[in-house]
């Protein structure tokens, strides 16, 4: 008898996905007509696929198990079926056989079973004449019934739409995807074990705050209505991580999500998770150290090398990190003169290169308006850009031999900014002064300047050691380490516009 073999071929229309719909509707009618739960209690499961075939691997001995797992294959020839059923560590190949499970339960799985049901099987390991370990089914139960078709089996889920939307069929039918979740699992896991490893301490600190702080961002707005104020969505847990550190909480860490309400694209979710992280008692260079180190061990970990692909190209995690400041970034990198970027000239520049800007801002941010149109782009190996203009860096400790500048990085990889660090100000009438610039700038239209926070003044005045502080953009890493070129593709469920 010829093998007939039931996959699903492409992602089904929607005509042809309402018919089986109403198909599989009947089939739990006719189950339950007959005495068959479609959903019913759990059953035990004593081994993983994964489980099953190495067992058999390393001992070749046939041994009895009970696993389930969701219908991905159904092949049937005559007296038989072999189906193939996925669980979170793999896929393993069960037969089916008229003669070992009855008459009546073989009926019922051609009658009842589909693609896609998640099914529970009892039975006894063995390797096919083709060499694939298998499982001889003895007993089997339906657990859950699937009312939809899956999408095609070679090719996996392929309609960019529907692998965001409906993330649970992308971790169904792509294998690549579901293993780039379990890598960005394992660097936050290595990135934990690192911190822990250095003495720090792992906190949480508010989601909702009075004030938002602790980056330069327009923030998410809510009302809480039993204490009738607004609340923001937090932008970052900067401010509330140092007062733990003037509390004496001197290595801390913390790894959630921030909020940002800006736009949308391949490196930008409004939702992110972000590792942010304090040190007393050090300054920015070490922390830049620190970093270095830090990111060596992850991917070494998580990818097995420190040679990574990405896009059409290597990045190189073993060479030491290439440091150098903004300004001569701007002149090495991006091709201008020194003359180009001194602020007699810096705005002719500007106007030559069609370089957006506001002529009225001050010179700092005429600098990063270069550094982001002739350089960022072109850093594609581990560079720290360091020496940031002191006017955009209102929370960063002043060098008082270079007033312009301050201690602070940002580390670029593939183009991106991965991290931001510097040294602390922990100055607190300075401090003030800088809130006090921010919120004039804000009665002035800059939405993203930074509020008066004056509890947090408070909390300085209290006596803030010297601190370095950095954050990692754990979104954007796992980008990096799993060669991918969006950051949705890298977030479970990104933000996305609702469906008309």
């Amino acid at each position: 008898m010829k093998e007939k073999e039931t996959v699903q071929t492409n992602m089904p229309t929607e005509q042809d996905a309402s018919r089986e719909y109403a198909v599989r509707l009947a089939k739990v009618e006719a189950m339950r007509a007959a005495g068959i739960e479609p959903w019913p209690l759990s059953r035990d499961v004593s081994a993983t696929a994964e489980n099953v075939i190495n067992e058999f691997e390393s001992r070749a001995e046939a041994k009895e198990y009970s696993v389930a797992g969701r219908i991905m294959t159904m092949r049937e020839h005559g007296k038989s079926i072999f189906v193939n059923i996925q669980d979170m560590t793999g896929r393993l190949q069960v037969y089916i056989k008229q003669d070992v499970i009855g008459d009546v339960a073989f009926d019922q799985f051609k009658k009842y079973i589909d693609l896609g049901d998640i099914v529970w099987f009892r039975g006894t390991s063995f390797k096919t004449r083709t060499g694939e370990i298998t499982i001889r089914a003895e007993e089997f139960t339906l657990l859950s019934k699937c009312l939809h078709p899956l999408p095609e089996k070679f090719h996996g889920l392929t309609d960019v739409e529907t692998i965001y939307r409906q993330r649970y069929l992308d971790l169904i039918t792509n294998q690549e995807s579901r293993e780039r979740f379990v890598k960005r699992s394992l660097i936050i896991r290595t990135m934990r074990n690192y911190f822990d490893d250095n003495g720090f301490i792992e906190v949480e600190t508010p989601m909702l705050h009075a004030i938002p702080g602790g980056a330069a961002a327009k923030p998410f707005v809510t009302h809480h209505n039993a204490l009738d104020i607004d609340l923001y969505l937090r932008i970052a847990p900067e401010l509330f991580l140092k007062r733990l550190v003037v509390g004496g909480l001197e290595r801390v860490y913390e790894i959630n999500r921030n909020f940002r309400n800006e736009g949308i694209s391949t490196r930008h979710n409004p939702e992110f998770t972000m590792a942010e992280f304090y040190i007393a008692h050090h300054d920015y260079k070490y922390m830049m150290d620190f970093v270095e180190n830090m990111f060596r061990e992850i991917v070494k970990a998580t990818t097995g090398a420190l040679q990574v692909p990405f896009a059409d190209g290597v990045i190189d995690y073993e060479k030491p990190f290439t440091r150098i400041s903004m300004q001569d970034s701007v002149i090495k990198i991006g091709g201008l003169s020194e003359d180009d970027v001194k602020p007699a000239n810096i705005d002719a520049t500007l106007k030559r290169l069609k370089v957006p800007h506001d002529p009225k801002s001050a010179w700092g941010y005429k600098l990063v308006a270069l550094f982001d149109e002739l350089v960022e782009k072109k850093l594609i190996q581990p560079t720290f850009i360091t020496d940031y203009p002191a006017e955009i860096s209102p929370l960063t400790k002043r060098d008082p031999h270079n007033p312009k500048f301050v201690p602070r990085f940002e580390l670029f990889i593939a183009g991106m900014e991965i991290s931001n660090g510097y040294s602390e100000l922990n100055e607190p009438f300075e401090q003030a002064a800088c809130f006090r610039e921010q919120a004039q700038a804000r009665t002035e239209g800059d939405d993203e300047a930074h509020y008066y926070d004056a509890d947090y003044v408070l909390a300085l005045e209290h006596a803030l050691p010297p601190t370095t502080g950095a954050g990692i953009g754990i979104d954007r890493f796992a980008m990096l380490l799993s060669n991918t070129q969006s950051i949705k593709d890298v977030i479970l469920f990104p933000t996305l516009r609702p469906k008309d």
